[in-house]
């Protein structure tokens, strides 16, 4: 008789996850997102990095949610790519336990990454997660984002701010003329869209699908105008 693991489980909801998101990961990116997920429980005990515990729910409300956006992230980027801008630059707002900062890195290893939060015990978590995956694109940045001036192309966010702090906080990071925010969001955010500044445009909202989670969520596609 074959004893499944609660590993097991999660291992084939990951799987089936990325498959039905159509992201065609390989066993070599599936098990650094288990090896993520265990990193994430590991350092969760010590240094709260989500009020999240049980981890069957860390992976749809974090893994899955995360992955979720890989495929327009990996479009857009493709997009960018293609313009000749070489090497492709993200920064991930309040990143926290590295979600969605660390699946993307994992998931799109030609992109550089870094993850930025105010609380150095969350970045220092990041950057043990990028020597103990082998992410040599993935860096964790202790520092408030509206100090950093470094030029991204992509400044991505989940569940960090209202979308006019989030682009008034990250704005001096952004790399002009093509930067573009990638935040991700639950709910149509209408009152959000509504107040953002005048020189950033909405230019698409894309709805997401969460495999395993009977949710409402989206990406808020935003640009300097």
């Amino acid at each position: 008789m074959t004893v499944v693991t609660g590993n097991d489980r999660l291992h084939q909801q990951l799987q089936a996850g990325a498959e039905a998101l159509a992201l065609d990961l390989n066993e070599g990116q599936i098990g650094q997102l288990m090896d993520f997920l265990a990193l994430l429980q590991k350092w969760n005990k010590v240094y709260n990095l989500t009020a999240v515990r049980d981890p069957q729910e860390m992976m749809t409300h974090h893994l899955l949610d995360s992955l979720a956006a890989v495929a327009p992230l990996r479009r857009h980027v493709a997009a960018l790519v293609g313009e000749g801008r070489g090497a492709v630059r993200l920064l991930d707002v309040g990143s926290g336990g590295g979600l969605p900062g660390v699946v993307f890195a994992i998931c799109c290893p030609e992109v550089d990454v870094s993850c930025v939060d105010t609380v150095g015990k969350k970045a220092a978590f990041i950057q043990q997660a990028a020597v103990a995956l082998k992410l040599r694109n993935l860096h964790g940045v202790h520092a408030r984002v509206e100090t950093l001036a470094m030029p991204f192309d992509i400044i991505s966010c989940r569940a960090f701010a209202s979308l006019p702090d989030f682009v008034n906080w990250s704005r001096s990071a952004l790399a002009a003329p093509h930067g573009v925010w990638l935040a991700m969001k639950g709910k149509h955010p209408e009152d959000e869209m509504a107040a953002l500044p005048a020189d950033v445009q909405v230019f698409h909202v894309e709805q997401l699908t969460v495999p395993g989670l009977d949710a409402e969520r989206c990406i808020i596609w935003m640009k300097p105008v």
